[in-house]
């Protein structure tokens, strides 16, 4: 097995492989060129990112800047999902998002590991592991999620939280590390924030 096929296995692999290294310079150019856009070039944005990316649905918006290892080429959106600034996707494996899912400001998911052993990382060896992102999520600004997490459906990521384990659907999970706060519930169906209430639907 060579060192490409390794990126998406979950084995170690050294991404400094020179076949690895010129593909993946290729991708952040056009990454270079979607982040230089002007704001009024909307169409030029939404054509790089059916070129950047593995996988775009419609009506889908990231703001630039974005960042990512392989500008987007290992990753799959879903329709309707927005992203603030500085959207991170370490995307050296795939991410995979659901329709309709919003990133505040900050967020970073990474696919990317590296051994603990520090003969290893001396050696730069590396490891990804995949991770899935459900439909309608909401994850709030700074949020951190680490290599081979699932979050579920209708999700919201407290701002700042580290998700270092799977999140179930239909749930409320905040902190460092990630906890399950609650589940969304008939008060959600009332208020939108504190007190405040839901006269629009």
């Amino acid at each position: 097995m060579n060192m490409k096929d390794k990126m998406h296995s979950g084995e170690l692999y050294l991404p400094n492989d020179e076949k690895i290294m010129a593909e993946q310079q290729q991708k952040l150019d056009k990454l270079y060129d979607f982040n230089a856009t002007r704001p009024t070039e909307m169409e030029k944005r939404e054509q790089l990112l059916k070129e950047m990316f593995a996988e775009i649905g419609e009506g889908c918006y990231i703001e630039p800047p974005f960042h990512a290892n392989w500008g987007g080429a290992h990753v799959h959106f879903g329709k309707y999902i927005y992203a603030n600034f500085n959207l991170t996707m370490v995307d050296d494996t795939h991410i995979y998002v659901g329709d309709y899912t919003m990133f505040g400001p900050n967020v970073t998911v990474a696919t990317a590991g590296h051994p603990i052993l520090p003969e290893l990382r001396e050696k730069a060896y590396q490891y990804n592991i995949p991770v899935h992102i459900g439909r309608n999520c909401w994850l709030g600004a700074g949020v951190l999620i680490m290599p081979g997490i699932t979050i579920g459906d209708n999700v919201v990521i407290g701002a700042g939280s580290v998700v270092t384990k799977d999140i179930p659907s239909n749930v409320v999970a905040v902190g460092n590390p990630c906890r399950i706060l609650r589940e969304v519930n008939e008060h959600d169906k009332k208020f939108y924030f504190k007190d405040r209430q839901i006269d629009i639907i």
